[in-house]
């Protein structure tokens, strides 16, 4: 059976809220309730019908990650890539060793066709926002 934008959504922001501690004012990484909470219009995401944005983490405009119910979209340095999430699987979710000097990480996904996507993840107690959401989404998808 296939789970609907919204079953992915709430579980994946139930995830983040049980792993994360509060308070969640992060300075880039953020969840969000509902799309209208999605402050970063301007990165045009042309989200699909019924698609939901999870969380994401935006330096700035030209270098973000965001994960939404069907996909994880990262620019880096104005690049663009993006990647289905279905078949996806977790492959490294960081290098955190020395991150008091670091303010964000890459965590990297192997999709369905074998490529790999790096995406933003904020050091810190941020950091729960991006891996849980993102290891959820892999593994509520599978299912």
């Amino acid at each position: 059976m296939t789970k609907t934008d919204k079953s992915l959504h709430n579980i994946c922001i139930a995830s983040i809220k049980r792993k994360t501690m509060k308070p969640y004012d992060f300075k880039w990484t953020k969840f969000y309730e509902n799309n209208s909470d999605f402050p970063y219009s301007e990165l045009g995401l042309n989200l699909a019908e019924d698609e939901l944005i999870i969380c994401s983490t935006v330096i700035d405009g030209d270098n973000f990650s965001i994960l939404t119910t069907r996909r994880i979209l990262t620019q880096e340095n104005g690049q663009k890539s993006s990647g289905d999430i279905q078949g996806a699987v977790d492959k490294l979710y960081g290098d955190f060793k020395g991150y008091k000097d670091k303010d964000f990480t890459y965590g990297v996904i192997q999709l369905q066709n074998g490529d790999e996507l790096k995406y933003f993840i904020e050091t810190g107690k941020a950091s729960m926002i991006m891996i849980y959401g993102v290891g959820s989404l892999i593994t509520t998808s599978k299912g």
